[in-house]
């Protein structure tokens, strides 16, 4: 991943933060952009991430678990994007956050 190349972990990684834009050129349909970095961070291979960060339906596991973690957690996100993007539902659903964020800890789907 582009960021992740460049030391910078996103970790709000959401449809809503994927946008569609014209191209700047003939030879491309459309850009993909991503926006609100608010909770993005510069990381480095020495230094591990650390903080509860994201939203309940794409948080990664070893957020929420309050332990240090790497850029991965990004990935993760990626993966339950793409999931509802198939499926059309989230792989973990719940009638609140606590409880969605339960059944990403557990991680059956």
């Amino acid at each position: 991943m582009y960021l992740h190349n460049h030391n910078i972990v996103h970790r709000d990684l959401k449809p809503e933060n994927i946008l569609l834009a014209e191209a700047d050129t003939k030879d491309e349909s459309f850009l993909v952009k991503l926006i609100d970095f608010g909770t993005s961070q510069i990381f480095s291979d020495k230094q591990h991430i650390k903080g509860k960060f994201g939203t309940p339906y794409y948080i990664a596991p070893e957020i929420l678990k309050g332990t240090s973690y790497s850029e991965k957690c990004d990935i993760w996100s990626l993966g339950v994007i793409f999931y509802i993007f198939l499926c059309g539902y989230p792989p973990f659903n719940g009638d609140s956050d606590e409880e969605i964020m339960e059944k990403v800890k557990v991680g059956k789907y």
